[in-house]
C-alpha cells in the first residue's frame, strides 16, 4: 500500500486533492513530501491570498484543527499528520523539528505557494518557531498558542506534565474525561464532558509516534533565538493553561520584537473551548495590511 501510494503521487508537482463525499471544502489525501509519505488536509478556501499553514500539538491528528479551518472557510488552510502521528506512516527514523520544519516545506512546494502564515499549538508551537526561524522567507505572519521556548520555559504544573508523558488520554475516552481538568484547565475543570468532543477528532495511531514526537523537540530551544524573528506575531494564550504557564507567553511577547499577546480566560485548549474569539483574534491579525 505504500508503494502504491507513493508511485501515485509526484513529489515535484502539484497535488490533487479528492474532496470526502458530500464535502466539497475540505479534502484530505495522502501525499509523498520529500521521500515521507504524509496525511495533508486541506480548505482550498472561498478568497484569495496567503494560506494559513497549521502544526498540531502533541499526538493530534488534522481532525482536531479541521473545525478551526473549517469556521474560516474564505481561507486557505494547510495542516497535516506529523509522521507517526494521525495517519501519516512512521518516518523511517527519528526526526527533530528542524526536519519537520523541511517536510511543511515541500507540502507548501506540492501547491506552488511560496509564503505562508503560520500557526502552532502546543508542541505545535514550537514548529511553528521553528520554520519561521529556518525557512524564515516563507513564514509571513506567525500564530503562538498556547506554548513556549522549549526547554528554557516556565514548567507547567507537575501533575499535569506527568499526564503528558503518556499518551493515555488519547487511547481512552474515560481517562481523558477523568484528568481532562488537570491538564487542560480552564473549563475542563467545570465540564470534564468536554474530553468527549475532543476525543471525537482524535485518530490515534501508536505509542511510539507519540514518543517520537516527544524526542523531536527534546533538548530544543527558541530563547536565545526569538529576538531575531522578523514576522509579525501573535502569541496566544489562556490564562488557566496548567501545562504552559502564562508566563512564557508574556515572555515571547517581550522577546520577539513584532508581536502582541491575545490573553484568554480560559485554559489550554482555548482554540476549542473558545472558538469565535479566537477565530476573531485570528483573522483580525492575519488580516492587517
Amino acid at each position: 500500500m505504500e508503494a502504491a501510494s507513493r508511485r501515485g503521487v509526484s513529489e515535484h508537482h502539484p497535488a490533487k486533492f479528492a474532496n470526502r463525499p458530500g464535502d466539497p471544502t475540505f479534502a484530505i489525501q495522502m501525499l509523498n513530501v520529500r521521500g515521507q509519505l504524509l496525511r495533508v488536509g486541506r480548505q482550498p478556501g472561498s478568497g484569495s491570498g496567503v494560506p494559513l499553514l497549521m502544526f498540531n500539538g502533541i499526538g493530534g491528528s488534522i481532525e482536531l484543527l479541521e473545525p478551526l479551518a473549517r469556521s474560516m472557510p474564505a481561507r486557505e488552510v494547510i495542516v497535516f499528520d506529523v509522521p507517526g502521528v494521525g495517519h501519516s506512516p512512521m518516518p523511517r527514523r527519528p526526526y527533530r523539528l528542524r526536519t519537520l520544519a523541511r517536510w511543511a516545506e515541500g507540502v507548501l512546494d506540492q501547491y506552488g505557494h511560496a509564503q505562508a502564515d503560520v500557526l502552532g499549538v502546543s508542541w505545535g508551537g514550537a514548529a511553528a518557531q521553528e520554520f519561521a526561524r529556518s525557512a524564515s522567507a516563507r513564514c509571513r505572519r506567525l500564530i503562538l498558542c498556547a506554548t513556549a521556548t522549549g526547554m528554557l520555559m516556565v514548567p507547567g504544573h507537575p501533575k499535569a506534565l506527568a499526564k503528558m508523558v503518556t499518551p493515555r488520554r488519547y487511547m481512552s475516552k474515560d481517562h481523558a474525561i477523568k484528568i481532562s481538568g488537570d491538564i487542560y484547565g480552564g473549563d475542563f475543570r467545570r465540564r470534564p464532558e468536554l474530553a468527549a468532543d475532543f476525543m471525537k477528532h482524535v485518530k490515534w495511531q501508536s505509542r511510539w509516534g507519540y514518543y517520537l514526537q516527544i524526542a523531536a523537540a527534546t533538548g530544543w530551544t527558541s530563547v536565545h533565538w526569538l529576538s531575531r524573528l522578523k514576522q509579525p506575531t501573535l502569541v496566544m494564550a489562556g490564562r488557566d493553561d496548567p501545562l504552559i504557564h502564562t508566563f512564557n507567553a508574556k515572555l515571547m511577547r517581550l522577546l520577539i520584537p513584532n508581536s502582541e499577546l491575545k490573553v484568554f480566560d480560559c485554559g489550554h485548549l482555548f482554540l476549542m473551548t473558545r472558538p469565535d474569539e479566537s477565530v476573531r483574534a485570528i483573522n483580525k491579525f492575519l488580516d492587517k495590511p
